[in-house]
């Protein structure tokens, strides 16, 4: 195949067929190279080159859109029955766990990461700070916001 060919292709079609594929797919850029990929290994150049490639981004874009689906269908199911965070407590009068585990799931990641790490964890904030990057200091620092957001949340006292 023509490198001319699969460059003149590109030039004229490449915006549009993103904005073809964006219809059904998140994420149609990779859709449209992908698109092209397979053109460029075809033997023998299609009859009506564009029809072939909006042809194939439409096929792919749904495919895309369904796997994409089917994803989050199975990502949901396992969200829910996944392990909780937290075993009951034996002591009653202690912190609810659901209401832990709201909590900290709203947290902002960064901030959710150094709290579970060094509390569940056991982790220094150097230990932290080498395994998520960044330094020891912001380690600390997110430590403590995490914290106030969760007595906060949870209305507990300072």
């Amino acid at each position: 195949m023509a490198a001319e060919l699969l460059a003149e292709l590109v030039d004229r079609h490449a915006a549009a067929l993103v904005l073809f594929a964006r219809q059904w797919c998140a994420h149609p850029e990779d859709v449209v190279q992908e698109a092209f990929l397979k053109f460029a290994r075809e033997r023998k150049v299609p009859d009506n080159p564009a029809g072939w490639l909006y042809k194939v981004v439409r096929n792919a874009a749904i495919d895309a859109s369904r796997s994409a689906r089917r994803r989050q269908k199975y990502e949901s199911a396992a969200a829910t029955q996944a392990v909780p965070w937290f075993a009951p407590p034996d002591d009653p009068t202690g912190l609810d766990a659901a209401a832990v585990t709201a909590a900290l799931t709203e947290l902002p990641e960064d901030e959710r990461e150094v709290v579970v790490a060094h509390l569940w964890g056991g982790l220094t904030f150097a230990e932290i700070a080498a395994s998520l990057g960044g330094s020891a200091p912001t380690a600390h620092r997110r430590f403590h916001a995490g914290i106030a957001r969760l007595r906060e949340r949870l209305r507990v006292p300072v």
